[in-house]
C-alpha cells in the first residue's frame, strides 16, 4: 500500500511538471531527474538494505562523506562555486552520511560494533567541521543526537510527528519572511544570516507564486522573471527554496505534491518494519535535509535527492535476517534469544 501511494505522488510530481511547462513554455527535466533519482535511490536502497543492512548504510555513508569533501567539482551543479552555491549540497551530503552510519549502528547485532559506529557517525560531525560547513556540522550533531534519544522512544509516531512538524514550522517561516510578516527584529536577524540577496529572490518567488497560483511561471524559468539586479545575477536560476521554487514555477499544486511527497516519506518511515532507533535516525537526518531545502538549493543537486531516496529505502527494507531488537535488557526473552 505504501509503494503505490509513494508511486502515486512520485508519478503526480512528475506528471504536472509536464503539464506546467507545456501551459508555460518550461524545461521540465530538473524535476524529472530529481523524481527520477528519489525513486532509484529508494528502489535501490530497499534492495541492498534488506541484503545487507549494515554495509549497505556504511557503502551509502562512505559515499556521501567523499562526495561532500570533493564538493564542489564533485556535485555538479551550474555556477557552484558562487556564494549561493554548493553549501547546502554539502551540509546536506554530510546530513546523509551521518543519518546512513546511524542506521548502520542500529541495524549491528553486537553492543561494540553499535558503539563502534556510533563513533564514526560522530565523526562525521567531525568531519563536516573541517570541511567549514556550519550547517552541516550542527546538522549532522543533531542527527546524532536524535539517533541516541530514539534508543528510549517507543513510539514512533511521536517522533516522526515531531519532525514534520519541524519542518513546516521552518518553510512557513521563510514564507513569512518572503511576505513581510514578520516583525522587524526577527525579520533583520533572519535577513543578516541569509542575505539580503536571497531574502530578495524569495521576495520574487512569492510574487510569482501570488501571480499564478495554478500553473506557476513554468519549471526552470524562476530566472527569467526574478527581477534582481544584472549586479546581482542569479548564481543558477533558482530563488534557493525548494518550497517558494516550486510554488513559483509550478504553482500551488505543485507545492501540494512536494508536500505529499515529504508526508509520504514519513508514512513509510511510520510503516517500515525495522526498528524504531533506525527510522527516527533516517528520518532526523531527512528531515534536515528538508531543512536545508527550505534555505538553500540543496535539492537541485542529483547526489541529494538520490542519497535521500537510498537512506529512506534502507530505511523502510526488509531484512533477510533479524534486525536486533530495540532494547536487548527490555526485550523479552523469546526475542532475545529465540523461539526456541
Amino acid at each position: 500500500m505504501s509503494d503505490a501511494v509513494g508511486v502515486a505522488v512520485l508519478g503526480g510530481c512528475a506528471a504536472w511538471s509536464l503539464i506546467s511547462a507545456t501551459a508555460r513554455a518550461g524545461r521540465p527535466e530538473g524535476v524529472l531527474l530529481a523524481v527520477l533519482a528519489v525513486a532509484a535511490g529508494y528502489a535501490g536502497g530497499r534492495i541492498a538494505g534488506g541484503l545487507a543492512p549494515v554495509a549497505t548504510s556504511c557503502a551509502v555513508a562512505a559515499g556521501g562523506l567523499c562526495l561532500a569533501v570533493a564538493a564542489p567539482q564533485a556535485v555538479p551543479a551550474p555556477n557552484t562555486a558562487t556564494p549561493l552555491g554548493d553549501v547546502g549540497a554539502t551540509a546536506a551530503l554530510l546530513v546523509l552520511s551521518t543519518g546512513a552510519l546511524c542506521c548502520a549502528a542500529w541495524a549491528a547485532r553486537s553492543r561494540r560494533r553499535r558503539i563502534t559506529l556510533h563513533l564514526l557517525s560522530a565523526g562525521s560531525v567531525v568531519v563536516a567541521a573541517v570541511a567549514g560547513s556550519a550547517a552541516g556540522t550542527a546538522a549532522s550533531c543533531g542527527v546524532v543526537l536524535c539517533s541516541l534519544a530514539a534508543a528510549r522512544l517507543r513510539h514512533r509516531a511521536a517522533g516522526l510527528v515531531g519532525l514534520g512538524v519541524i519542518t513546516a514550522a521552518v518553510a512557513g517561516l521563510g514564507i513569512a519572511l518572503a511576505d513581510g510578516s514578520l516583525s522587524p527584529g526577527p525579520a533583520s536577524f533572519l535577513e543578516g544570516e541569509l542575505s539580503e540577496r536571497r531574502v530578495q529572490l524569495w521576495h520574487r518567488a512569492l510574487d510569482l507564486a501570488v501571480a499564478d497560483p495554478a500553473l506557476g511561471a513554468g519549471p526552470g524559468r524562476f530566472e527569467e522573471f526574478s527581477g534582481v539586479s544584472p549586479q546581482y545575477p542569479v548564481p543558477d536560476a533558482r530563488p534557493h527554496s525548494a518550497v517558494l521554487q516550486v510554488a513559483a514555477e509550478q504553482g500551488f499544486i505543485g507545492l501540494a505534491l512536494l508536500t505529499a511527497a515529504y508526508c509520504w516519506l514519513l508514512y513509510v518511515l511510520w510503516r517500515s518494519t525495522r526498528s524504531t532507533p533506525v527510522v527516527l535516525a533516517a528520518g532526523a537526518a531527512l528531515t534536515a535535509v528538508a531543512v536545508l531545502a527550505t534555505v538553500g538549493n540543496a535539492l537541485s543537486f542529483t547526489a541529494v535527492t538520490a542519497g535521500a531516496g537510498l537512506l529512506a529505502g534502507i530505511a523502510t527494507a526488509v531484512p533477510l535476517g533479524d534486525e536486533p531488537p530495540d532494547d536487548d535488557e527490555a526485550a523479552p526473552e523469546s526475542v532475545r534469544g529465540g523461539l526456541g
